[in-house]
């Protein structure tokens, strides 16, 4: 038991999250899930979140459109990429989980059926060969792996732990360290299945069971619709299924779109370049990959260039290895085969070992034991998948061999260089050299001709004359040459200059080139490119070869190859033009993206997207119908799977099928034919009835799909633009009538945690079960809402998440004493809500709450969640404050009605993102008898600008006196003189002016020149301001003009230079309050007249004494002089710089 011992210590899954955020006091938390345990169980059994399409009992199927029906009722539907069963869900899920769900909880709050449903995908080969793995090693080391030794799974030297920095992101996830002491630390390396079983949290005793690969689609899906149901989801669980023919009807399903694509002939036989796994002996398609996704085949030309004389060391490592007679080729790999004409010598890698393998029967390729390796299962050698090596050859070896080079006007050889910058890992490690047009050969060869002694060479061999090939318009007859002067490239070491003269070369000769000699002179290159590969082929000098164009590797740990294989595939591509033509126009017209990254990564997919193999032979899933030795692969079953959410609790109640559901219908009653009906691509027929299915399921399942489709929304990471969305897309559009394609597709970024990418390595790692049990629903969506919404990668903050705790707790308890309040009850230390009319505190926070709750459901219904959360609940919440601050400043207390308003608008503007915690509040504040997830949106009226203004003039004229007052006293903190002792008994003066200074008129008609009605030209408008030579000043009122204009102020009340409200009321409003904010005993506000220096007293407020009231609570006396009305004379400086909307003050001791 030591190896399960050791894995144990090191793989505590609680040790993934170790350098997460610790929580403490966990009381608030826990009370806010209480809430949310409490109300998932009430939504579940009231089947809140379980929509139907209307009825055909309602509406017969026949009486109306599907157009007309969505639009009588309408709906939303949307959909996330089904979770792969091999694991459970981590917070990266829960981020695009996030996504649908709150478009999910806008659309029932504008009214319509919202549909949100989740499968389980299960097809594939990883759950196949994880469960083959364990069999394996249950035969090896008993049922609870007991006989693993400890020595199998660690290392031998003791290592130390570094601290983790910015490569911990790139180290080796499959690596952990046992906690035994730095002095005995070993590192623990997941060898064996059965260790990642444990560090997913699976029971040691439980672990056998999942050598049955049917186990883990009872164990996981569980544990899916746990979490998700714990995060508060909106999704309807009737409609969940697993895929693969674990479940008859999802089965019948994937074989009657594989039957319906084989005859439109999307799906089709024959031999294709595939990325291949040697090792699982069959096609690697993108989720069979725990490295590589979205690699594809390129595709080269291998040129032989035969032997025609040996460099001597190379000659005596092969002499008694090869044939006297043996035809021996190196094959370098081409993407341009149309300039082989230049070929003026051959580069090998000096360091690279190259091998001898065996090609027929007396002909040999020189090239790299990788590039072997692909070829083997490519037909290039005689056995498949066997490469003979007969002899191994340093690069250095073959340095000065003579090679005879297919097309190049050098008829008498050219010879084998040293390149110091090919590599093993890519093409042949054999590079032919073109330098008339190749700028990485034109430097190369220069370099070598330089120092040939240093490189141990003849210096003509690297002097061939460089015979011009192709014309282009832009570099003339020598490209390279051009290029490698013209960018200033000193050396085969300027990297950045030779890639960049590289797509110079390459763009401008492939499209404007003219071939210069050979058969095809004259002609454009792009048109005789494939002439020239199929001549050399033709003529046995060359043969198509192709590799991974990156590294790939096999979630079996096998690095992939390409090869060429007769197998059944998705001709997507220019295969088949008309569909490739008919995808792309609809991203480009019909599919909502949400972002040009998204549109434009998903038009260059298009464009290089080829044939797909469809079908495989290993894993799970359901058998391509046709041909029972194939199953259809995992990117393949799952296109339009969405399609089967409409139906599926019509057709089963349980994921597997096993009980029919409402319809009544068997699986073995899904024919073909019926599908088709469902679809809508075909009418009722003997075919659908001899079924047996009834008229009315029949009916009703039509409509559910009817009404349902087309999707309105696909969620998913940016990482599935690649296949699985654009495959979603296509099959969408060779499939079903243009009204049911989709409608927008949401592709976000991956998900960080504190700023770092997500590794169980350095303990930063959340599941969603981990996230919620620490934080709660409520408090992980407020997090992930403010995470982001673009495609970029996003950001969890867990103090996000923490803080938010408080925030809803805290909110909680204060609407609960505001429900109180209401009724009349009595509360100490708290002022007694007011009724009867509204006064002006009230007015303008009524106008901001409609404000930001418009603001908010605008920013909802454009799916910007970061920006609807700062709305409708950091926005609102800082309204909130400031209305309750301002009415007990001046001493009136909040109104009644205002106050519980704000409750209900807060519990329906959050009920999106926080739905647990907004029905607690409508149900159990506000004591409302339904749910308020079947609640709108509120219609509120459009913000009066006039009183917005009001409340930024408030806030700013608050702020400003608050801050000058501070800075008095930091000054006086320093022992610096000050004007006033802000701590002694001291009056505010305000000073403020209807009259606007006569030097801001020409600024007035500069702007009103510049303002269109909509914006304003900044470039005509400044340098017009500058004009005058009074900037500092100038501008900052010129500023102040567009942003009332840029907040929908009226241009007539902007340039004609009133306020959109009356400062001196406001200021009146804010004087009482201001006495309490300040600590001031006297404040006075003064209406100054033209000049500045009198003015009248408009407002005048004397604090004349403080004592206790009655409940022990300090009170402060105010006497307001009503008569007010006083001249003033001799005003301080600061009353001359009022302008409107600006007031000035002065503070004083008294």
């Amino acid at each position: 038991m030591a190896a399960t011992q050791a894995t144990l210590s090191a793989m505590d899954p609680s040790k993934s999250s170790k350098n997460t955020i610790k929580l403490e006091n966990t009381e608030k938390r826990d009370t806010l899930i209480a809430i949310e345990k409490k109300y998932q169980q009430k939504w579940a059994e009231d089947k809140v979140f379980e929509p139907n399409a209307p009825s055909t009992k309602e509406i017969p199927l026949q009486d109306i459109s599907a157009a007309d029906l969505r639009a009588k009722y309408p709906k939303f539907f949307g959909t996330m990429a089904y979770p792969y069963m091999n694991g459970t869900l981590h917070a990266g899920h829960s981020f695009s989980v996030s996504k649908i769900e709150f478009t999910a909880g806008v659309a029932r709050m504008q009214g319509k059926r919202a549909l949100f449903p989740m499968g389980f995908h299960c097809t594939g080969m990883p759950i196949k060969a994880c469960a083959d793995k364990l069999v394996r090693e249950v035969e090896m080391f008993g049922k609870e792996f007991e006989r693993c030794p400890e020595t199998n799974i660690t290392n031998s030297q003791p290592e130390e732990t570094p601290a983790p920095t910015e490569a911990d992101t790139k180290e080796d996830i499959t690596k952990f360290t046992a906690k035994k002491g730095k002095a005995a630390a070993k590192a623990v390396k997941l060898k064996y299945q059965f260790q990642i079983m444990l560090a997913l949290g699976i029971p040691l005793a439980e672990i056998h069971k999942f050598a049955d690969p049917q186990h883990w689609l009872q164990f996981f899906p569980p544990l899916c619709r746990r979490d998700l149901t714990n995060f508060g989801a909106r999704i309807d669980w009737r409609r969940s299924m697993v895929t693969t023919d674990a479940n008859p009807y999802y089965d019948a399903f994937v074989r009657w779109q594989m039957n319906r694509l084989k005859e439109l002939q999307k799906i089709r036989f024959g031999k294709r370049y595939t990325v291949y796994s040697p090792k699982d002996g069959q096609p690697c398609m993108d989720h069979d990959r725990s490295e590589g996704e979205a690699i594809g085949p390129q595709e080269y030309t291998a040129v032989k260039l035969k032997v025609k004389e040996w460099a001597p060391e190379a000659a005596k490592l092969v002499e008694s290895k090869l044939p006297a007679n043996a035809n021996v080729f190196f094959v370098p790999a081409t993407l341009r085969p149309e300039t082989m004409y230049g070929q003026t010598c051959c580069f090998v890698g000096p360091k690279i070992t190259y091998g001898v393998f065996k090609a027929g029967e007396n002909d040999y390729f020189v090239v790299t034991e990788r590039a072997a390796r692909n070829m083997a299962f490519q037909g290039a050698f005689p056995k498949w998948g066997e490469y003979e090596k007969v002899a191994e050859l340093p690069g250095t070896s073959v340095i000065g061999t003579l090679v005879n080079a297919p097309l190049s006007m050098h008829t008498e050889g050219v010879r084998i260089l040293p390149m110091e910058t090919v590599k093993a890992t890519k093409g042949t490690g054999v590079v032919t050299s073109v330098p008339s047009d190749s700028p990485d050969d034109y430097a190369t060869v220069l370099d070598l001709a330089k120092k040939a002694d240093f490189y141990g060479i003849k210096k003509e061999w690297a002097e061939l004359e460089i015979i011009p090939i192709l014309e282009t318009p832009s570099y003339g007859n020598l490209t390279a040459p051009f290029l490698v002067k013209k960018l200033k490239i000193n050396s085969p070491k300027d990297a950045a200059q030779l890639e960049e003269a590289k797509g110079l070369a390459y763009k401008e000769g492939f499209y404007q080139g003219t071939i210069l000699v050979g058969k095809y002179k004259g002609q454009k290159v792009e048109h005789i490119k494939d002439n020239v590969k199929r001549d050399l082929i033709d003529a046995g000098d060359a043969f198509e070869y192709a590799e991974p164009a990156g590294l790939v590797i096999s979630r079996s740990g096998d690095e992939c190859v390409v090869a060429h294989l007769d197998q059944w595939f998705l001709n997507y591509g220019n295969g088949d033009e008309e569909w490739q033509k008919t995808t792309l126009g609809w991203i480009s017209e019909g599919l909502n993206t949400f972002t040009t990254e998204t549109k434009h990564q998903f038009e260059k997919t298009i464009d290089w997207l080829n044939q797909w193999a469809c079908a495989r032979s290993y894993g799970l899933g359901s058998k391509l119908p046709w041909d029972h030795s194939f199953l259809v692969e995992s990117l393949s079953d799952s296109t339009i799977y969405m399609s089967y959410y409409t139906i599926a609790h019509l057709l089963h109640k349980d994921i597997f099928g096993k009980e029919p559901g409402l319809a009544g219908v068997k699986a073995e009653q899904m024919t073909d034919e019926v599908w088709d009906y469902i679809f809508t691509r075909r009418e009722l027929s003997d075919e659908v009835v001899k079924s047996g299915i009834s008229k009315d399921s029949l009916e009703s399942m039509r409509r559910e799909f009817q009404y349902w489709y087309p999707l309105d929304l696909r969620v998913s990471g940016k990482d599935l633009i690649p296949n699985h969305l654009t495959f979603f897309l296509y099959i969408h559009t060779a499939l079903f009538p243009k009204e049911f394609w989709p409608r927008a597709v949401r592709a976000n970024g991956h998900l960080t945690l504190n700023g770092e990418k997500m590794s169980k390595h350095t303990g930063n790692f959340l599941t969603l079960d981990d996230t919620v049990k620490k934080y709660g629903a409520d408090a992980s969506r407020v997090a992930l809402a403010d995470a982001g919404d673009g495609i970029e990668d996003a950001n969890f903050e867990e103090s996000v998440a923490n803080s938010s705790i408080l925030r809803l707790f805290t909110l909680k308890e204060w609407c609960e004493k505001i429900a109180k309040l209401a009724k009349g009850e009595q509360m100490r230390d708290e002022i007694p809500l007011r009724t009867g009319p509204k006064v002006f505190w009230d007015k303008l926070f009524e106008n901001e709450m409609y404000s930001l709750a418009n603001e908010a459901k605008n920013h909802y219904s454009a799916t910007n969640y970061k920006l609807a959360l700062k709305s409708a609940f950091y926005d609102f919440t800082t309204a909130r404050d400031f209305y309750r601050e301002s009415t007990t400043a001046s001493r009136i207390g909040m109104h009644k009605d205002v106050a519980l308003q704000y409750i209900k608008l807060q519990a329906l503007l959050m009920a999106v993102i926080t739905p647990h915690w907004s029905e607690y509040i409508w149900q159990e504040v506000l004591e409302q008898p339904a749910t308020i997830q079947n609640e709108l949106f509120p219609e509120l009226p459009e913000a009066d600008v006039t009183l917005l203004a009001a409340r930024e003039y408030v806030r700013t004229t608050t702020s400003n006196i608050t801050s000058a007052e501070a800075a008095q006293q930091k000054k006086k903190d320093k022992g610096k003189s000050v004007a006033f002792d802000p701590k002694k008994a001291k009056k505010l003066t305000i000073f403020a002016t209807t009259k606007y200074p006569s030097w801001q008129e020409k600024y007035i008609d500069l702007v009103r020149e510049a303002f269109d009605g909509v914006s304003i030209n900044d470039k005509e408008l400044n340098p017009k301001v500058a004009k005058f030579g009074e900037m500092k000043k100038a501008m900052p009122f010129v500023q102040g003009l567009k942003r009332r204009l840029a907040g929908g102020e009226s241009a007539n009340i902007v340039f004609d230079r009133k306020l959109p409200f009356d400062e001196l009321d406001t200021l009146k409003e804010m004087a009482i309050g201001l006495s309490r904010t300040t600590g001031c005993k006297a404040i006075e506000v003064i209406a100054v007249d033209e000049g500045g220096k009198t003015g009248t007293v408009i407002k005048s407020v004397d604090v004349v004494g403080t004592g206790v009231d009655s409940k022990g609570k300090e009170e402060t006396t105010t006497q307001v002089d009503q008569s007010a009305d006083q001249k003033r004379t001799e005003l301080p400086q600061p009353a001359e710089g009022a302008v409107p909307g600006v007031p000035t003050f002065h503070f004083e001791n008294i």
